[in-house]
């Protein structure tokens, strides 16, 4: 399509402007505003009313004048260059180098809305990612292609579990063939944590297998918006055009949802729950639906959401809304974090919905489903003794109960409590029976005789 330039705007309002006396747009258009004087900004269509074309612009509008501004609507959405070359490389959330390297430029471009999936094409999600974090990889297990988000507070760890899983996590590679990567979108980070992180990837070798596009907190709240579908753009070409296995991991999404509703002010939409816009569901869902895997494709898109929790509420629109979507959360706890614990896994309150299709046989062990059964169930049961301690005291109890109650604790302290030590899922299901010898084999309801001699037998091996 030709290109239509407009020269001046009506109305400037935040991060919108608008153009009237147009036709011939579409929603969703790419275009790039020229100011006299200054570097060309790019933005959007955000909504047509009748010949009146309100846009957003990622960089924002200041030091604009109205008169100033010459408006060039490309015809067509936005597009992001392509290439497996982006490996190792940091980019901003226009896809433009922060690595002091060279643009990318490439045969290959994609739309940064993605190409709709249909949901025919879709492969159930299986087999796993290994983070080599053991209340991860055992209680709550990563599958390849699922959308799995990490609920925190602030004040936790979460870049610092983020930094974890990026260093250690990898693949199983069956015949020898698999290619994993890793993209992270990061939103709204402070310069500290930008920091943090790209010496962490950097310092640790993990680079050689990242992307990052980052996003900074000062700058536009338009831009964060972008950040997602940039990374994720980039994940549906390594995934489905070159065959790779890829981790993305998107954090914060609270500031991802904070920028969408200050665009939804600007344009004066009615606001829903804490003036967030009604649309945030599906909006939300255009991003996490691009995870899966898809017929006639080896790759996958596995997905880790960091998600903080306004207040530690997670009936907040955000976590509500995302739980959702997503099949499962991975939920660090306070307290855990004020006795030192590290990291702080909530596992009663983690869930991966897909984890008994990625695990056991053929995938991690044949005992992983049983063995994390057992560990859930007496741990629950161990909390519920130590909650009726602090009400009768521990001596009260009788012997079964303490017997509980000292495996809980002995599980916090030994299974959650890795700080960062990376283990194999092979070393966490050692460890977990090793916590689970502290228990009478009566105790041991939701493991098999089968495993259980062998658990048994494996354990008198050891003590000789």
């Amino acid at each position: 399509m030709a290109r239509i330039t407009v020269k001046g705007v009506s109305e400037i309002k935040g991060p919108l402007i608008v153009v009237e006396g147009v036709s011939g747009i579409q929603m969703g258009e790419y275009l790039v505003v020229n100011l006299e004087n200054q570097p060309s900004r790019k933005g959007r269509v955000l909504a047509i009313e009748e010949e009146k074309v309100i846009i957003l612009l990622y960089q924002g509008t200041y030091e604009t004048e109205r008169d100033e501004i010459e408006t060039e609507f490309y015809g067509r959405t936005m597009q992001l260059f392509v290439s497996e070359t982006m490996i190792g490389r940091i980019f901003n959330s226009l896809g433009e180098p922060l690595d002091g390297l060279p643009n990318i430029y490439s045969d290959d471009y994609r739309d940064v809305n993605g190409t709709p999936i249909n949901p025919t094409s879709r492969i159930y999600p299986k087999n796993y990612i290994e983070t080599g974090i053991s209340t991860i990889d055992i209680m709550n297990t990563l599958v390849r292609g699922q959308k799995l988000p990490i609920f925190t507070g602030a004040g936790l760890p979460n870049n610092q579990l983020i930094g974890q899983i990026v260093r250690q996590a990898k693949i199983t590679e069956q015949d020898g063939s698999e290619k994993f990567a890793i993209v992270f979108g990061a939103m709204g980070l402070t310069m500290d944590d930008y920091i943090y992180f790209q010496r962490l990837f950097k310092e640790t070798g993990t680079l050689n297998k990242v992307i990052m596009f980052s996003n900074l907190a000062s700058d536009s709240a338009a831009e964060r918006l972008l950040t997602p579908r940039m990374a994720l753009t980039t994940a549906e070409y390594l995934a489905f055009d070159k065959d790779y296995h890829v981790l993305v991991i998107l954090s914060d999404i609270t500031n991802y949802c904070q920028a969408l509703r200050e665009i939804s002010v600007a344009l004066e939409t009615v606001p829903s729950r804490k003036g967030f816009p009604g649309y945030m569901y599906s909006d939300l869902a255009s991003i996490y639906e691009r995870a899966g895997i898809v017929e006639d494709s080896e790759g996958s898109i596995t997905m880790i959401v960091n998600l903080t929790m306004p207040n530690d509420d997670i009936t907040h629109p955000i976590p509500d809304l995302t739980g959702y979507i997503t099949e499962g959360q991975i939920i660090l706890d306070r307290s855990m974090h004020n006795r030192g614990i590290y990291p702080p896994i909530d596992v009663l309150g983690s869930l991966s919905r897909l984890m008994k299709d990625g695990i056991g046989e053929g995938f991690t062990r044949k005992d992983h489903p049983s063995l994390s059964d057992q560990l859930y169930a007496s741990y629950a049961e161990g909390l519920d003794k130590r909650s009726l301690a602090e009400v009768i005291g521990r001596k009260e109890l009788n012997r079964r109960d303490q017997v509980l109650l000292s495996f809980a604790d002995k599980f916090e302290e030994v299974f959650v409590n890795q700080g960062n030590e990376h283990k194999t899922i092979e070393q966490s299901l050692e460890l977990g029976w090793s916590l689970l010898s502290q228990l009478p084999e009566t105790e041991l309801t939701k493991v098999s005789e089968d495993l259980i001699k062998t658990f048994m037998k494996s354990k008198e091996e050891n003590m000789l």
